[in-house]
């Protein structure tokens, strides 16, 4: 069976080791990498991963340029770099439109450090132009240690975004909302054909209960593998899907096929 990992974060190797000390100084979590791109291929082909969406986030305006030239420069035929723009940038819209042209595979936001609540009507056009452009959307959902009193994408919030632009893909990392599994299966499950979920840190935090009821409620063909890397493995994330009592097809859907139609790797 092939596996795709399609919540993946690496840096250069200029601001990997800082970046990650910083990182993990807030969510007080245990890196399983140093950040490297050689790092992280190393503990994916450990663990069995075939592919991997690495994930980059523009946390101001002035780094779109750099961050989605980096993401260009390290794809590979096992490598699908996302890209990402700061809602406050002037070129926003022609930045999407040369991430297209970059032949990068989406976009990553993160409304907690970005500053942005899903929902808000000045993200509409952005979420509409990567409609227009085939570019996916990967969310960070639900709380997040950065911002512990003020969640930026809740299960509601999303649902209004969903609604607003219903040509766009979107993905809502961590089930749908970390921390808030509950709403989620009451807002967002099998309510929106353009949205997926992805399952980064279910392993670390949601019951198996839980998880089998959204995968059912969403649908298998909805649900990515993912693990947030380096924040959790991704073999963690196998074991806990293949414990649930999936059918062989459910897994194989979850595991790569339907990373496989997002990113188009059977056309």
């Amino acid at each position: 069976m092939n596996y795709i990992d399609f919540h993946v974060h690496a840096f250069s190797d200029k601001i990997a080791e800082k970046t990650v000390a910083m990182l993990a100084a807030t969510c007080g979590e245990t890196p399983e990498t140093n950040g490297t791109l050689a790092a992280t291929e190393a503990v994916m082909q450990k663990w069995g991963i075939d592919g991997m969406a690495v994930l980059s986030i523009a946390t101001k305006p002035s780094q779109h340029l750099v961050c989605n030239n980096w993401a260009a420069s390290i794809k590979a035929p096992h490598i699908f770099p996302f890209g990402s723009v700061h809602p406050d940038g002037e070129d926003v819209m022609q930045e999407l439109e040369r991430i297209r042209e970059l032949g990068l595979y989406g976009i990553k936001l993160h409304p907690d450090y970005q500053n942005f609540c899903i929902e808000e009507e000045r993200m509409y056009p952005i979420y509409r132009k990567c409609g227009e452009l085939g570019l996916p959307i990967v969310f960070h959902a639900g709380f997040d240690p950065l911002s512990p009193d003020f969640v930026h994408c809740t299960p509601q919030g999303a649902a209004k975004a969903l609604a607003a632009a219903p040509e766009t893909t979107m993905i809502l990392a961590h089930m749908g909302g970390n921390e808030m599994w509950d709403e989620v299966e009451e807002v967002l499950c099998g309510r929106f054909p353009n949205l997926y979920l992805d399952t980064s840190l279910c392993a670390k935090y949601m019951t198996d209960e839980q998880c089998l009821r959204i995968i059912r409620r969403q649908g298998a063909d909805k649900i990515l593998l993912a693990s947030d890397c380096p924040w959790d493995n991704t073999a963690n994330t196998i074991a806990k899907i293949k414990g649930l009592g999936l059918t062989e097809e459910e897994q194989r859907m979850i595991f790569s096929e339907n990373a496989k139609k997002i990113l188009h790797l059977n056309d």
